[in-house]
This record gives C-alpha cells, sequence and structure tokens, in this order.
C-alpha cells in the first residue's frame, strides 16, 4: 500500500513559524493532486491548500498571505510553509495525495495520519 509520512507539527507562539512535511512511499506511478486539510475538536475538515502536479495552487481564505503549499516531485513530497500563526490555526493537519499506482487506471485518494499543531496566545 501506499502510505503517506507527515513531520513537522508542534507547539508555537501567536506568530511563529512552522513547516510541515508529508513523503509519500511504496509502489506509485504518478501524484496527481496534493493538499492540506486542517479539522479542530468539533469541526469538519477544511481544506487549507491544493497544489497540482504542475505547481498551480489555492488557498483557504483563511490562510492566504500566511500559508505557502509546494511540492517536490522527485522526492514525492508536499511542504505547508505557515507563517505569522494565528490560535485559530490549532487543528490537526491532514497530509492528502491523489496517487496512481503502477497498472492502476485511475488515480485513489490517499490520507495522511495527521499532526498536531497547536498556536498559544
Amino acid at each position: 500500500q501506499v502510505q503517506l509520512v507527515e513531520s513537522g507539527g508542534g507547539l508555537v507562539q501567536a506568530g511563529g513559524s512552522l513547516r510541515l512535511s508529508c513523503a509519500a512511499s511504496g509502489r506509485i506511478f504518478r501524484i496527481n493532486d496534493m493538499g492540506w486539510y486542517r479539522q479542530a475538536p468539533g469541526k469538519q475538515r477544511d481544506l487549507v491548500a491544493s497544489i497540482t502536479y504542475g505547481g498551480n495552487t489555492a488557498y483557504a481564505d483563511s490562510v492566504k498571505g500566511r500559508f505557502t503549499i509546494s511540492r517536490d516531485n522527485a522526492k514525492n513530497t508536499v511542504y505547508l510553509q505557515m507563517s505569522s500563526l494565528k490560535p485559530d490555526d490549532t487543528a490537526v493537519y491532514y497530509c492528502n495525495a491523489d496517487i496512481r499506482r503502477p497498472g492502476a487506471l485511475e488515480g485513489y485518494s490517499y490520507w495522511g495520519q495527521g499532526t498536531q499543531v497547536t498556536v498559544s496566545s
């Protein structure tokens, strides 16, 4: 199976920065779109940022100008650089990737285990 391994979460003060990483491993033919989602307690899981294979990006309004998503296709890795963090950014952040495996007709959506980001005031 394909596995997504996340790192970089933790506790940070308001105004600080963190960089999340997510690396895909296993038998992979191609990774299409990748993205970061977040979920706070009692709330739904929402899309934070996405990036296509060619590098086109999109962001939720709440993080525009503060977060930057990027990817390294050679390493099958997606990153989320988070700056000017606010307490409202506190959530579990999940990596997602649409991955086509060798011999498959189409891609399938995979999720990471989630990493906790806590922003203190």
